[in-house]
């Protein structure tokens, strides 16, 4: 959200976010799966409502897959084609885990098309598509994390234990309460525990260790792109260093809010000037006082031009229209951010200086 408002590389975002979701509602939707074929149901959740929110989590899970495969094409960053959404190990980008994820798109558009050719293909038919499809979970996690530029942070490594730990506990279950001959469910139990342990071997000799990018099969031209204000993400840390100690003029438009606790908002939002250039929020809570704001809260974000670098922060210092903030990237890199501003709250504009020096 904070990318859109500033204009800073709107489809990136969307991308990353898009998958993000998606893969956790493929979690919930083999879940629900698992809980449908255990006819499981209480007072408050019948069995039709399993069953349904399990169809709707797959509708919803497939709509998001197909945001993340346009937002990506149009982002136009990296080599991917509409081609490569749909047939797979043919780009130019991370063939492999890319094409992963192409396998799990197909397989997620089989099961609705087959569900919805229900009645003319036969049960039989369909189950065996739709169990087949379960097989989208699996790939479409290692392509999260084979191919996706937050595998290393720790936030995607939770959402990636806590999904496997959900899918491997339903398969468990599966097992252990279904029916079916023992021998099979005993191998689909000893496969859902050996599963986890694979996938934190590979991302740990893989997407973990430096190098992977390359390893992984990205383009050399991308790779080589040099460390400049306008580079992107694999060189953040040293795009941040040479971006970090600059002086801007800055254009933009100031907006203020009230709230039901008469509190209110000041949201300060612009264009940088010169270079590095960029675009700037500041975000200034607090109880109106002799025309202006006395601060209980706050939030800065700040994105270099050309980059997809996202510093974010709060203020430390206000005092009139004298304005200091510290803010600092995912990376570790931080800066101090100075605003000299003239703020017409009238007329809704704001103009000023913006002065950017190593933290």
């Amino acid at each position: 959200m904070i990318a859109a408002a500033l204009n800073a590389k709107v489809f990136w975002y969307v991308t990353r976010g898009s998958g993000i979701v998606a893969l956790l509602l493929l979690t919930a939707s083999v879940a629900l799966g698992v809980v449908t074929t255990l006819r499981w149901k209480s007072d408050l959740w019948p069995r039709f409502a399993v069953a349904s929110l399990h169809r709707s989590l797959t509708l919803l899970a497939v709509a998001f897959v197909a945001v993340h495969v346009g937002t990506t094409v149009l982002d136009g960053y990296a080599p991917v084609g509409l081609r490569d959404a749909f047939v797979p190990f043919l780009s130019q980008y991370r063939p492999v885990w890319l094409g992963l994820g192409a396998v799990a798109f197909d397989l997620l558009l089989a099961l609705v098309l087959t569900s919805l050719l229900r009645a003319r293909i036969g049960y039989r038919m369909w189950r065996g598509i739709h169990w087949l499809a379960y097989a989208s979970w699996p790939v479409a996690l290692v392509h999260a994390l084979g191919t996706g530029s937050d595998a290393r942070l720790t936030w995607m490594v939770a959402i990636g234990i806590a999904a496997v730990a959900v899918a491997a506990l339903a398969v468990v279950a599966r097992a252990a309460l279904g029916a079916g001959p023992r021998g099979v469910r005993a191998a689909a139990a000893a496969a859902a525990l050996l599963a986890p342990v694979a996938i934190a071997a590979w991302y740990e000799t893989g997407p973990a260790r430096h190098g992977w990018a390359r390893r992984a099969g990205t383009p050399t031209a991308l790779l080589a792109r040099p460390a400049t204000a306008q580079v992107a993400e694999q060189r953040v840390g040293r795009a941040n260093l040479q971006v970090a100690r600059f002086t801007s003029r800055l254009s933009g438009t100031v907006h203020e809010a009230g709230s039901d606790e008469d509190l209110v908002t000041l949201q300060i939002a612009g264009r940088l000037s010169g270079r590095p250039g960029g675009s700037v929020r500041l975000d200034l809570r607090g109880v109106p006082a002799d025309g202006g704001v006395t601060m209980t809260a706050s939030g800065v974000s700040y994105v270099p031009a050309g980059t997809r670098t996202v510093y974010t922060g709060s203020v430390t210092e206000l005092d009139g229209q004298h304005v200091v903030a510290a803010v600092a990237t995912e990376s570790g890199a931080r800066l101090e951010l100075a605003f000299a501003l003239n703020v017409d709250v009238a007329g809704g504009t704001v103009t000023g200086t913006v002065r950017g020096a190593p933290a």
